[in-house]
């Protein structure tokens, strides 16, 4: 129940990287047979990404480890670009991390201005004030897709036209959107679109961005001249092939998946909160990512939760995986204007493509008395 942080690698996507382990296993930059076979296999990936998120080029996509460097080589690549015309960046409170603290990196390292928006109680970012918050010397705007915690989808194609309207550049980052939800990067009207592999069945460490064509956006790794001269590293021919392959599978599943994604997520969401007192929905009821469960359960600890769940075998989150490591309440949630308290006792659930219906009834079978037996031991919890 925890497949917005990672999930596993889907055997017929294994099965197409494997020969590029062993039998062909040449450098793309390589001119003999070896070296060809494997710039043939990055093609095609390439291909199938682009088909996927409907790039009308598939040279506008640059393969990465990640979402993370997507994030970081989309943010820092327009910035280094076009500092000479503005330094300041538009984006959202609720942003994943790889977001935000490049932005705040560029804010006391490089002295850009930052503005972050506000989201409303939904998590939902208002276009009209992306609008408002246009400047003459504002140079990029970065709003996520979907965002990893609260699952709520945000309106991408209303703000990528404010931002084509003024002549900014426009970034999103959809790690959690694509290969779950229909991307189409005409439709969102953005230049820069991040993605990655891992949360949709391919393997860690790959991932992709889209670099509209004409997007001025500076190199970020300097060395060879791999990824036409765009991304310097000899490439990961086995990850490349099996982020191809999870994009043509989603290509072909993404309705089927999102529908039985929805099914259960919304019996996931009715059961909770019929069985379980003092719970609050967090993001849009329905503006949200078919597989995003997310609750705050009042009087106990987030951590406490997790730890019973863990117990009985079940998976979970209380929010970004990447901040597990901290204490500190969720600033997605607190940016939606939850108390400390409550943002403390946070529960996310997020399904994917393996889940059925058995798992989601063991859920609602376990949580309830967790949340009972933890809340007996509350100082707070009257009863």
């Amino acid at each position: 129940m925890d497949n917005g942080a990672t999930t596993p690698t889907d055997p017929e996507i294994l099965e197409a990287m494997k020969p590029y382990f062993t039998d062909i296993f040449g450098n793309a930059s390589s001119f003999h047979s070896f070296g060809r076979e494997a710039r043939n296999a990055i093609t095609e990936a390439r291909d199938s990404v682009a088909k996927l998120i409907g790039a009308d080029d598939s040279r506008e996509i640059v393969f990465t480890s990640g979402g993370t460097e997507s994030d970081n080589y989309a943010i820092k690549g327009v910035a280094e670009a076009l500092e000479k015309k503005g330094k300041h960046i538009i984006t959202s409170s609720i942003e994943h991390h790889a977001v935000l603290h490049t932005c705040q990196y560029l804010e006391k390292k490089k002295g850009f201005e930052v503005t972050y928006l506000a989201v409303d109680e939904d998590g939902m970012v208002n276009p009209q004030d992306v609008k408002d918050a246009i400047k003459e010397d504002t140079i990029l705007i970065t709003i996520m897709m979907a965002n990893n915690e609260v699952g709520t989808i945000q309106p991408i194609a209303e703000i990528g036209k404010i931002a084509k309207e003024a002549g900014v550049t426009f970034h999103t980052d959809a790690v959690q959107a694509v290969g779950t939800i229909p991307v189409d990067v005409n439709e969102l009207n953005v230049d820069l679109l991040s993605l990655s592999g891992h949360k949709f069945n391919a393997p860690k460490g790959i991932g992709a961005l889209y670099i509209r064509k004409g997007t001025k956006v500076a190199k970020y790794l300097h060395g060879g001249a791999q990824e036409r001269n765009r991304r310097a590293t000899t490439e990961n021919v086995p990850g490349i092939v099996g982020l191809g392959k999870a994009c043509e599978i989603a290509l072909n599943t993404m309705d089927e998946k999102s529908a039985k994604l929805t099914v259960l997520r919304d019996r996931l969401i009715s059961g909770i909160e019929e069985q379980v007192d003092y719970v609050k929905l967090n993001g849009h009821r329905t503006e949200r990512l078919p597989g995003n469960v997310n609750f705050s359960i009042r009087y106990i600890e987030g951590e406490s939760i997790l730890m019973k769940l863990d117990l009985e075998g079940i998976a979970a989150s209380s929010g970004s995986a990447c901040t597990s490591g901290s204490l500190d309440p969720s600033h997605v949630l607190l940016a939606m204007g939850l108390t400390h308290e409550v943002a403390h006792g946070s529960l996310r659930l997020t399904l994917g493509k393996y889940n059925t219906e058995e798992d989601v009834d063991r859920v609602l079978d376990v949580l309830p008395k967790v949340v009972t037996d933890l809340r007996a031991m509350s100082p707070i919890y009257n009863g």
